[in-house]
């Protein structure tokens, strides 16, 4: 399922033109793209919860530069405290995003690229769309699992 969600994530840094495959979606069975679905929605949750926590701490954040005289006092002060504590918790997110993910690319395109899309969204990230075509040699069935919201390449190309 890490492997799955990992390669689900890395497909949104890809270039729209020329890309082998569409942003945001992957092809694989139907049932491991029900399984999986639920294991990227908590991920892609987490990733909200973490921005959220960065953003208020930008808000109360010190304006002077960091190791200044002003800098060291205003981390004393109550402002600076509940900086402190927003930054904590943001990297407790960052922290546990990972731990189950294994790599620091992925989880920056989460938080950077997935964690603003979906900000507003409570909920229901992604989407599993089955096709009607099985594999070859099991005779599978074969679904996407892509994110909601975006339009992807394929289906941008299909209107023209």
């Amino acid at each position: 399922m890490r492997n799955m969600a990992r390669c689900l994530i890395l497909t949104c840094d890809q270039e729209a033109t020329g890309a082998a495959k569409a942003n945001g979606r992957i092809r694989t069975t139907l049932a491991k793209a029900k399984e999986v679905r639920p294991f990227i929605e908590k991920l892609i949750t987490t990733a909200v919860k973490a921005k959220k926590c960065l953003d208020g701490a930008n808000q109360i954040a010190c304006r002077h530069a960091r190791g200044s005289d002003e800098y060291k006092t205003w981390r004393t002060t109550e402002a600076g405290q509940a900086w402190l504590k927003a930054q904590s918790k943001y990297i407790h997110h960052r922290r546990r995003l990972f731990d189950v993910l294994r790599s620091n690319d992925v989880v920056l395109l989460l938080l950077e690229k997935l964690a603003p899309r979906f900000e507003d969204r409570p909920g229901g990230y992604t989407r599993v769309v089955h096709i009607a075509k099985r594999r070859l040699g099991d005779a599978a069935q074969l679904a996407f699992l892509e994110f909601v919201g975006e339009p992807t390449r394929l289906t941008v190309e299909s209107k023209s």
